[in-house]
């Protein structure tokens, strides 16, 4: 087959997938546009939260990692916070999750936020119904003054299907490099597949807002969900492609050079296997 007739073939195979081609170019594109809003966030000085909730195993991990794959770790942060220890017990609810709030010019991805009261909080019995029906009852005005005060709010949820979440939960099971994704909490919630079902629609009737609407990603398939959610990012986020700085490497000093190459010899070099 001629290079010609490969480069004619469309973004879709016979059976409805991207092809990777297609996928990989449109995700360079996508990657390139990021660093270009990154640029736009540090010079405007802008804050910038990013919230992505959903499903388990309805591939937040993926999508972040994407955004993040060509762009600083200085702009874009990433806060995934473990379960509160003891002192955190103890804290407002809000208090951990405020204090992870982005600078001027930073840009914060929540892998999970303070939604977690109003998701697996709620279902596993992790908080009383009293904090339930109180934050459920706030986070909305929370929310309204993250924004009020100048922070850009975006959330995303994760949708999957019943039969895809079974799949890529076997798939954790049967694959080691993948098992680590698979925590007893996971097993616990595939179970209770209806009640997070319920708890999602009582959080989205009172914190799809105006000001911090819900945006819903259908993540059933994995690449398109990536695209999707990056392409919307960059249309939800004004910004301008700033010109490249000038930049010019300078000489290297050679006054006062020495065999540095030599000054190796005899050291503790690792086996070249490769």
């Amino acid at each position: 087959m001629s290079k010609q007739t490969k480069k004619d073939k469309g973004p879709v195979n016979k059976k409805g997938k991207l092809r990777n081609r297609y996928y990989e170019a449109e995700l360079e594109r996508l990657q390139t546009e990021l660093v270009h809003l990154q640029d736009w966030v540090k010079h405007k000085g802008l804050r910038v939260v990013i919230v992505f909730e959903g499903r388990d195993a309805a591939g937040k991990g993926g999508i972040i990692k994407r955004i993040r794959e060509r762009v600083s770790p200085r702009v874009f942060r990433v806060e995934a916070l473990p379960a509160p220890n003891d002192r955190e017990e103890g804290e407002m609810y809000l208090q951990r999750y405020i204090s992870k709030l982005p600078t001027a010019g930073e840009i914060v991805l929540f892998d999970r936020s303070w939604y977690n009261r109003l998701g697996v909080e709620k279902v596993m019995g992790f908080c009383s119904d009293d904090e339930y029906e109180q934050f459920k009852k706030n986070c909305a005005g929370f929310e309204r003054w993250l924004v009020e005060g100048g922070t850009i709010l975006v959330k995303y949820w994760l949708t999957v299907s019943n039969e895809n979440q079974e799949a890529r939960f076997k798939q954790r099971i049967r694959d080691k490099k993948r098992q680590w994704k698979l925590s007893p909490m996971d097993l616990t919630a595939r179970s209770k597949w209806f009640d997070y079902s319920r708890a999602r629609d009582a959080m989205l009737e009172v914190t799809d807002t105006k000001w911090a609407p819900w945006h819903i990603v259908d993540s059933n398939d994995k690449k398109r969900a990536r695209l999707n959610c990056m392409a919307h990012l960059l249309d939800t986020i004004p910004y301008e492609v700033l010109p490249d700085p000038q930049v010019d490497l300078p000489e290297r000093d050679e006054s006062d050079a020495y065999d540095d190459v030599a000054a190796l010899a005899g050291k503790k070099w690792i086996p070249e296997r490769y």
